[in-house]
């Protein structure tokens, strides 16, 4: 297999010239389990460490390998190798690590496209693509719609889902499909370029280990049945795993989010909302909220129907998010670098008691 097949271009050989990583061997890491890897070259594929130096001098979570990079390896003749660097990666989606105070956790990295899935038999939930679409936009990452399952409702239900979609999202391709009789399966190919990579984000059940043992020709995942007793989909993808598609295009595929957190600086919500965000620079005080004030511009598009109330009510919470979010941060740096005073501190006073 060639790096192109796996894709690699012009632009990541230029950056990887640029970085002086010309001596070592060059892959991209298709698995990740507990900070192993595992990496693909033009000579195979190999499980990987990171260098201690990597380790050390990675200050966050962010800056350990993840699945999709471009890594500048050493590749040993048992069929080990050691990633010495990450090539700078051109896209990262991430989202607010669950549980975990003012962190990110990246999903996928060197990412094209995001296929945001969806079954249309059950948990169906626009909110959600919303929250999908505001980390591709912040993540400069071109999102697909797709809609699974569609075997199960009739034809008027998912052209009324299709339109539902299109009324509050605009300018984003949707594909509606079925994994059981492949219908919509010939626009979903066309749409699959080679050497192109698409990462896909939906929750359990959604139908994506199906979709990506369709789309490859093979059983590369296994799948399940949705849980009676919940009607929830069931973790079946528990680890990212990046496979090449037989017409070229590169997939990752992503255990189910059931939490969808912002991680974002504006730019996404800025993207996804463009109307509200917009209309806010017409309205009478610059602090404005659009919660209830006088002059309020946005509420007033809300009230005469010109922005749909609730994606306008999506937007407020995840603005709410995200300012919880970025607060979270700075305080996270502050606590860092206040230990960090505590740690030089004490190092001074250690060499002085000497």
């Amino acid at each position: 297999m060639k790096l192109e097949d796996l894709g690699y271009n012009d632009l990541l050989e230029k950056v990887r010239i640029e970085n002086g990583l010309s001596g070592f061997e060059i892959g991209r890491i298709v698995s990740e389990h507990k900070e192993r890897y595992v990496v693909k070259t033009e000579k195979g594929e190999f499980e990987a460490e990171i260098t201690g130096n990597l380790r050390f001098s990675a200050q966050r979570r962010e800056d350990f390998p993840a699945v999709g990079d471009w890594v500048a390896l050493t590749v040993y003749d048992d069929g080990f190798s050691v990633i010495h660097k990450i090539i700078p990666r051109f896209s990262v989606i991430s989202r607010q690590a669950v549980g975990q105070f003012g962190e990110i956790q990246i999903i996928a990295t060197n990412i094209d496209y995001a296929l945001l899935v969806q079954a249309a038999d059950r948990d169906f939930n626009i909110n959600r693509l919303e929250r999908y679409l505001t980390i591709c936009n912040a993540s400069r990452v071109s999102p697909i719609i797709v809609l699974t399952k569609i075997d199960l409702i009739d034809e008027d239900q998912t052209s009324a889902i299709v339109e539902h979609i299109k009324a509050r999202i605009k300018n984003v391709p949707v594909i509606a499909l079925s994994n059981e009789s492949q219908n919509g399966f010939d626009t979903m190919h066309a749409l699959i370029e080679k050497g192109k990579t698409y990462c896909m984000l939906g929750s359990s059940g959604a139908g994506k280990s199906t979709l990506t043992n369709n789309l490859s020709g093979k059983d590369m995942m296994r799948t399940d049945t949705i849980s009676l007793s919940t009607q929830k989909g069931r973790h079946v993808t528990s680890h990212r795993e990046l496979v090449v598609l037989e017409n070229g295009g590169i997939l990752i595929d992503n255990p189910g989010m059931r939490e969808v957190g912002i991680a974002d600086s504006a730019s996404g919500l800025e993207i996804t909302f463009d109307t509200i965000v917009g209309l806010s620079a017409q309205c009478r005080f610059k602090d404005c909220t659009h919660t209830n004030e006088t002059g309020c511009s946005v509420l007033e598009a809300v009230e005469n129907g010109q922005i749909d109330k609730a994606s306008y009510q999506n937007y407020l919470k995840m603005e709410r998010e995200k300012a919880h979010f970025e607060t979270s941060i700075a305080e996270k740096r502050k606590k860092d670098k206040e230990f960090g005073k505590i740690m030089k501190n004490y190092k001074k006073d250690m060499k002085l008691n000497k």
